[in-house]
């Protein structure tokens, strides 16, 4: 009797058990968890908007083109053949604010490019060794040169360039700039060129460039007073 009524006791209690989880209503969802206002969210493609999605495909693919383009642009300049290259002076340029702006433009087509300062206002150009210790070490000096055919000399005799040797001057800075290019061929090294009567410094732009340059529509453009040509072994 009792194992009877045990047994109808826990029909009783599993059918209760099984009619609450069939009736539980369903549970809330989470929140989900909250995200910083600078973190962008994830967006499915389904989702995205298709305008949207075609603008940052081709950001994406105009980023990957552009260091190709800049690499081959570069390159072509870069394989200009030596006996190819032409090179010219731009210039000239009082700031070098103006200086720096042509520069920036011209190198998009040069292959070398360097920014020079120029002396302006001089009115000649002397050659001299610097001054030596003493009269006797500037005399054995004055005895090399002439025994190395330089026979265009003269010792100072006072102030702070007591003992140099004055070798020449010149008219011409370039006349000046070979007479020292004789003298350091001939074991002279301390020959140096200074200006005579110098007021100020301008700039000037050096560049090598291939066969398809236009320099006058370069020099437009740069907004140089002049274009002129320069022998690229200055460039070397």
């Amino acid at each position: 009797m009792h194992l009877r009524a045990l047994i109808v006791l826990l029909l009783v209690m599993n059918v209760g058990v099984a009619l609450w989880w069939a009736l539980r209503p369903a549970p809330a969802a989470e929140p989900a968890p909250a995200v910083p206002g600078d973190v962008p969210t994830l967006v499915l493609v389904a989702e995205a908007d298709r305008e949207l999605l075609q603008a940052v495909a081709l950001d994406a693919a105009n980023a990957a083109a552009q260091p190709d383009e800049a690499r081959a642009d570069s390159g072509d300049r870069a394989t200009v053949a030596p006996e190819d290259l032409r090179c010219f002076s731009f210039g000239p340029w009082e700031g070098a604010d103006e200086a720096g702006q042509a520069q920036a433009g011209l190198r998009v087509e040069a292959v070398r490019i360097r920014a020079r300062e120029a002396i302006t206002g001089a009115t000649g150009w002397q050659v001299r060794l610097p001054p030596l210790a003493d009269r006797a070490a500037a005399e054995a000096m004055v005895a090399r040169l002439v025994a190395a055919g330089f026979n265009d000399h003269f010792i100072l005799g006072q102030g702070d360039q007591a003992n140099a040797v004055a070798l020449g001057r010149f008219g011409a800075e370039a006349s000046a700039r070979r007479h020292q290019a004789a003298l350091h061929e001939a074991g002279f090294d301390a020959a140096l060129v200074e200006p005579v009567g110098a007021t100020g410094t301008e700039t000037w732009l050096d560049l090598a460039v291939g066969p398809d340059f236009d320099p006058d529509q370069a020099r437009v453009d740069s907004g140089a007073a002049r274009a002129e040509p320069l022998d690229c072994a200055a460039l070397q």
